[in-house]
């Protein structure tokens, strides 16, 4: 009887381990084929045989300051994904270059599929993310050469303090393809709109108030 338990309890033990992480690759490289029709969760792999270095390049320009003066919130997103380099096909990893304005901010977001790790490069940033409920915050400023992590799926931000200098910061992501649901953006900005019954009842507020926000610009910092 002691044996029988132990043994399921061993099972269980290997079967959750085995369910807690996505599988390794089974191939050295499975760089995306963006024209097959094969429909998959990721991309359909190029023939190895016609795979090149240029399938895992990409000119990107990530030492060079990108526009923040056309945007609403003050910062422009350089995603550097698998959409921008095939070689980065089920290997799990993708980054981003984030330049701030003088008061700029990458407003509350969140990545579905990604835990992300900022390191600042220039500048002082104001950064946080919330918890599920209870809805806990874990803030932090952050200088240069600092590193803080926002683990997957949680809402977090990103926001310059400093009113005469920008800052740069250079994000890692856990997936080739992380996602980027911006709260404000999906909120108040989505189409079909949700209806402003639903809004005024979730945020305690009078519908023309919802009706005011649903119809500004919502725009996407995300390049």
């Amino acid at each position: 009887m002691a044996s029988s338990f132990l043994l399921a309890a061993l099972l269980a033990l290997v079967f959750s381990q085995a369910v807690a992480s996505d599988p390794g690759p089974l191939q050295d490289f499975c760089v995306a084929d963006k024209h097959s029709p094969v429909r998959v969760n990721g991309f359909v792999c190029k023939d190895p045989m016609v795979v090149n270095a240029d399938d895992f390049f990409k000119a990107a320009n990530l030492d060079k300051p990108r526009d923040t003066k056309m945007s609403k919130v003050g910062s422009n997103v350089t995603l550097i994904n698998v959409m921008q380099i095939p070689g980065l096909n089920t290997l799990g990893i993708s980054l981003a270059r984030i330049d701030y304005a003088p008061l700029g901010e990458n407003p509350p977001h969140t990545h579905p599929r990604a835990t992300e790790i900022l390191t600042v490069l220039e500048g002082t940033l104001y950064v946080g993310f919330v918890t599920s409920n209870p809805n806990k915050l874990f803030s932090k400023v952050l200088n240069k050469g600092d590193v803080f992590v926002f683990p997957e799926g949680l809402i977090h931000f990103q926001f310059n303090p400093v009113y005469d200098k920008p800052a740069v910061a250079i994000a890692a992501l856990s997936s080739q393809n992380p996602g980027a649901i911006t709260i404000a953006n999906a909120v108040f900005g989505s189409k079909p709109p949700i209806a402003d019954d639903v809004l005024a009842k979730a945020f305690q507020v009078e519908k023309g108030t919802i009706d005011w926000l649903q119809a500004q610009f919502w725009e996407n910092n995300h390049n």
